[in-house]
């Protein structure tokens, strides 16, 4: 028989946290959040989407509407109850909770579960789905809250817990630690995701992400995955955004925010070699509004956003929170690059009306893998319907650095390396200046977006 010992700690395993008294002093704060919304509901004994169609004159016609309107219900559709769970956390004794505006949306009725076991009815203050956020009020009081934390001080690599409901499992919590911040997903524009691998399943949605001291840092948000349960890759919405949105709706019911109206697109290794970073660093404006704050201030297309307001923006998920959380009529710095020289504008912050978006990030997707490209230049018709003043309309890609690079047929190329394209001989022009392994920069316009890609010919 053979005796095992218990080996001693390793330094590394002695200063794992030990989440028991955290989630001791913080669940009571947790709640669990039910709605319930009427949904059409198909008659007992009736298929999903009905009645069977056939073409008309067809002899099972007939024999499906006497068999369907034979069955209980008459075959006609009504409305039934349909219950959905989440999550959230109080954050004011008075009975004020935050939670996901996506777990509240369309309810008819919500009803919140402390965990004491008591339910009571809950209202709506207000709701932003830009960020996905929610404040409700439950007549109640004395009723723990949970401490906010500083979602700027997080870090990657801390531990992390969150408590919630998945799966209807009230008050679950998990633990795990923090894999990215200022995770930039896409239709969130304003919401620069902490990503953690914390065990987060449906049912969580609302929950807090606490860190090792107890305090809120995130919501618990969104998760990828492909079976539509955990598989490693949680993200929350950070602490910091969400107080700036709940203030405003514990106020006014609504969200007024900030706009600086130019379009960014992130910076790779190769576009940040073109104009002269040291690194990807940045937002890069592939467009700036007319009559914007962005115009007024003198900002261009193909500069590079280095700083707002004396903070530096890394990535370019960075800079429309920022934007959207600046005062109305504040004036702020912009620290940008341009022609590789570093210079400073002053932009005053408008508002933000419904159908605009504070800086806005094209949606581009990876091409396939001499420039190798047959082009022609756009008629008069073209301009005008796609509302530029010059360019080059892209009729095929073959193979070289065009076709690397990512440019597709129905482009419309604007710049390369400087270089307004008004004609085939400028793009002929500007390609004889290409360096072998230098990338350069190429504007154009896709699906009515402004993009900017790097060029590089080997």
């Amino acid at each position: 028989m053979l005796a095992l010992s218990g080996a001693p700690l390793t330094s590394a395993q002695a200063q794992l946290p030990d989440f028991v008294q955290t989630v001791k002093e913080v669940s009571p704060s947790v709640v669990n959040i039910s709605t319930t919304q009427k949904r059409p509901k198909v008659a007992q004994g009736m298929p999903p989407g009905g009645i069977p169609q056939f073409p008309e004159g067809h002899p099972f016609n007939e024999l499906f509407k006497h068999f369907y309107e034979g069955q209980p219900g008459g075959g006609m559709p009504n409305q039934r109850p349909v219950q959905s769970l989440g999550s959230g956390f109080i954050i004011d004794a008075s009975g004020i909770i935050l939670t996901n505006a996506h777990v509240v949306k369309d309810a008819e009725s919500i009803t919140v579960r402390l965990q004491d076991k008591r339910e009571l009815p809950a209202k709506v203050l207000g709701m932003d789905e830009r960020t996905d956020v929610a404040v409700l009020k439950i007549e109640a009081s004395g009723l723990p809250v949970a401490r906010l934390g500083n979602s700027d001080q997080v870090e990657v690599g801390e531990w992390v817990l969150a408590i919630g409901s998945p799966f209807g499992l009230d008050f679950t919590a998990t633990q795990g630690i923090v894999s990215a911040l200022a995770r930039n997903l896409p239709d969130d524009t304003y919401v620069p995701f902490i990503q953690t691998d914390a065990a987060v399943n449906p049912g969580n949605s609302g929950g807090p992400l606490f860190n090792t001291k107890g305090e809120v840092i995130g919501i618990n948000s969104q998760i990828y995955s492909r079976s539509g349960g955990y598989m490693g890759l949680s993200f929350a919405i950070p602490i910091n955004t969400v107080t700036q949105v709940a203030d405003q709706l514990r106020m006014g019911g609504k969200v007024v925010r900030g706009w600086l109206g130019v379009m960014i697109q992130p910076i790779d290794a190769d576009l940040a070699k073109s104009f002269g970073l040291d690194r990807p660093r940045g937002a890069l404006v592939a467009q700036v509004q007319p009559d914007s704050p962005a115009a007024k201030a003198g900002l261009k297309s193909g500069d590079v956003i280095l700083k707002f307001n004396g903070q530096a923006i890394d990535n370019t998920a960075q800079l429309p929170a920022k934007v959207a959380a600046t005062a109305i009529g504040s004036k702020v710095e912009l620290g940008i690059l341009r022609d590789g020289k570093e210079k400073t504008l002053s932009a005053t912050i408008e508002k933000l009306k419904d159908d605009q978006a504070s800086a806005s990030t094209p949606t581009t997707e990876p091409g396939e893998s001499s420039l190798g490209l047959a082009v022609q230049p756009l008629t008069d018709a073209q301009l005008k319907e796609l509302d530029v003043k010059h360019g080059l309309l892209v009729r095929s890609v073959g193979e070289g650095a065009a076709g690397r690079a990512g440019v597709r047929p129905g482009d419309v190329l604007m710049e390369l390396g400087g270089v307004k394209l008004e004609s085939v001989s400028d793009l002929k022009t500007a390609a004889s200046k290409l360096k072998s392994g230098q990338p350069v920069a190429l504007r154009l316009v896709r699906d009515g977006s402004p993009l900017f890609i790097a060029l590089k010919v080997e």
